[in-house]
C-alpha cells in the first residue's frame, strides 16, 4: 500500500472519528441524565425524522427563546436593561444633570432593590415607561455603541467574565443544536430590541430580524414633534430614539408580538419566569404539531446567584402547566464556562 493511500485512509478515519465525537458530544455541557436533555433530544429526533407521525416540516420548526434569565445572566444583580437605566440616570456625565426628579427617584429605588434582587411589578411598569426616555434623541448607532461599551466592562459578581459574556453556555448549545436540525430560532425578550440585538452580535448565528424585544418609537433626527405621516426622511437625517414606549414585550404581550412578527405558532418555547408563562402556554396549547415548553429553574447558588424559593415556585408552575423544568444546578456541567467563578 502506497504512502499516499495510507495517508488518505488515516485522514478519513480521523474525520469520521471527529464527526462521531461531535455527534456523541451533542449538548455536551448538559449532564446525560438530565431529564430536560432527554426530552429535548427525543423530541427533536421525533419531529425531524421523515415518516414519523410527529414530523414537522422545517418551515414550521420554530423555537422561541426568552433572553434575560434564559440565555443571559439576570442576577448580577438584576436585568441588564435596569442596570443601564440606573447607570445612565445616576452616573453618566452626559445625562445625569438632565435627568428629571422622577427619573432619579426611580433609579435610586431600583439601585436599592438591586441589593436584595427583589423588584416589584409597579417598579417594572414605571421602568418600562421611563427607561427609553433617558436615551431619547440618541442616534441608533450611538446607542448600539453605548451598549457595546457597557458589555466590555467586567461583570461585578464574577471573575473571568465581562458583562457582555454572561451567557449560559448550555443554552447557547441548545440554539446550535436546533439550528443544526433546521429549526428557525427567534429570541423574544422583554428587554429593548436594540439592546439584545447588540448583545447577541457574533454570539449566535441568528439574523437581527429574528430578535424581538420591547419596542420604542424610532424617529428621524430632524423630525422633532412632526407626525411620521407628515415628515419625509431627509438626506442628512439619521434614525434616533423617539423616547416613547410602544410595547413592553412580557407576559400576554409575548404571544401577541409573536403572532404579529412571526405569524406562525412556534413549537418550542424556552423561558424562566412568569413573564414567559403566556408564551409557553401559547406554544403548547392547540398546536397542530407536537410542542414543548421548557422553563429554567434558578436553583444554582454556588456557580450562580440562584434563588431557591423562586426556583421551587417555578417547579410547581411547571407541574401545573405541563412545562419541562431545567435545573441549572443539576442539569448543567457548567454555566458560564470553567474559567468563570462567582465571587
Amino acid at each position: 500500500m502506497s504512502k499516499s493511500v495510507k495517508l488518505l485512509i488515516s485522514i478519513t478515519v480521523f474525520v469520521f472519528g471527529l464527526s462521531a465525537c461531535n455527534h456523541k458530544n451533542t449538548l455536551s455541557l448538559w449532564n446525560d441524565t438530565a431529564p430536560a436533555k432527554q426530552e429535548l433530544t427525543a423530541y427533536v429526533k421525533a419531529v425531524t425524522k421523515k415518516g414519523s407521525p410527529d414530523y414537522i416540516p422545517p418551515e414550521n420548526r420554530i423555537a422561541v427563546f426568552d433572553f434575560d434569565g434564559t440565555l443571559f445572566n439576570e442576577t448580577d444583580p438584576i436585568y441588564i436593561e435596569w442596570i443601564l437605566y440606573t447607570d445612565r440616570v445616576l452616573d453618566d456625565p452626559a445625562y445625569k444633570d438632565k435627568a428629571t426628579p422622577a427619573q432619579i427617584v426611580l433609579a435610586k429605588e431600583i439601585r436599592q432593590a438591586m441589593k436584595t434582587r427583589v423588584l416589584t411589578d409597579e417598579m417594572e411598569k414605571e421602568h418600562a415607561l421611563k427607561n427609553i426616555q433617558v436615551f431619547k434623541d440618541m442616534p441608533l448607532e450611538e446607542f448600539k455603541e453605548y451598549i457595546r461599551n457597557y458589555a466590555n466592562q467586567e461583570e461585578p459578581g464574577y471573575t473571568g467574565m465581562k458583562k457582555g459574556e454572561a451567557y449560559y453556555k448550555p443554552m447557547l448549545q441548545v440554539i446550535d443544536y436546533l439550528l443544526a436540525h433546521k429549526f428557525i430560532v427567534y429570541v423574544c425578550s422583554g428587554t429593548d430590541r436594540f439592546i439584545i440585538r447588540t448583545l447577541l452580535e457574533n454570539v449566535v448565528p441568528i439574523p437581527a430580524r429574528q430578535i424581538i424585544g420591547s419596542d420604542n418609537t424610532i424617529v428621524a433626527k430632524g423630525q422633532h414633534d412632526t407626525d411620521g405621516l407628515d415628515y419625509i426622511y431627509k438626506h442628512d437625517d439619521e434614525l434616533v430614539q423617539g423616547g416613547e414606549l410602544i410595547v413592553k414585550n412580557v407576559k400576554m404581550n409575548k404571544p401577541s408580538v409573536i403572532a404579529r412578527e412571526i405569524g406562525v405558532q412556534p413549537v418550542l418555547s424556552f423561558g424562566n419566569s412568569s413573564g414567559d408563562a403566556s408564551m409557553a402556554n401559547y406554544v403548547i396549547t392547540g398546536n397542530k404539531y407536537k410542542a414543548l415548553a421548557f422553563m429554567l429553574l434558578c436553583d444554582d447558588t454556588e456557580r450562580e446567584y440562584g434563588n431557591p424559593a423562586k426556583a421551587q415556585k417555578m417547579q410547581e408552575s411547571c407541574k401545573e402547566n405541563g412545562w419541562i423544568p431545567v435545573s441549572m444546578r443539576d442539569d448543567w456541567k457548567t454555566i458560564y464556562g470553567d474559567g468563570v467563578k462567582r465571587k
